[in-house]
């Protein structure tokens, strides 16, 4: 329940100040960044909410040290080790999708390793700061940046099918 404060947060930061900004650049603009704000959003509640009630007490609790070995747990078959690569990797695909129609550029692949690396980083380097109880992990950051290629990769296979959409949109 305490994500919800979190959620509502959210809820106002867009309506205050993304929604009227997005409309006025067309309803493309608008489907495209309201997407990338609601998967963002969602990234932030499986990664680090609460953020909001756990402020006060987030130096309540040690700082646990970044784990520098990749695949560790792989290696040592820790825990339930395949769902949490497989899940790093799933969840920042729309991420390296989404960013080429967030940046309207033409967006290489250096920057979306770069982009997808620099927002696991955050995440990975506040998680152990909010949440006592959560550790941040060289291996999340690895497998979120190949998600991110992946993401990228079915951008560019999609690519003429999305524009297509957003074209309609418009209109």
């Amino acid at each position: 329940m305490k994500e919800l404060v979190d959620f509502i947060f959210l809820i106002i930061i867009y309506i205050l100040k993304f929604y009227k900004k997005w409309k006025e650049k067309g309803r493309d603009v608008l489907v495209v960044n309201t997407t990338m704000y609601i998967y963002l959003s969602f990234v932030l509640y499986f990664t680090l909410m609460p953020v909001i009630t756990s402020l006060p007490f987030i130096f309540n609790h040690s700082y646990t040290p970044m784990n520098l070995v990749p695949f560790i747990d792989v290696l040592n078959s820790r825990g339930d080790f395949v769902r949490q690569v497989v899940l790093n990797v799933i969840m920042t695909i729309p991420f390296g999708f989404l960013i080429p129609f967030i940046k309207k550029e033409n967006v290489k692949l250096l920057k979306i390793v770069f982009y997808t690396f620099l927002l696991s980083l955050g995440i990975e380097l506040l998680q152990p700061l909010i949440n006592g109880i959560r550790s941040a992990d060289i291996t999340d950051l690895i497998t979120n940046v190949i998600g991110g290629i992946i993401g990228y990769v079915m951008y560019l296979i999609f690519k003429p099918l999305a524009t297509k959409i957003l074209n309609y949109l418009k209109k």
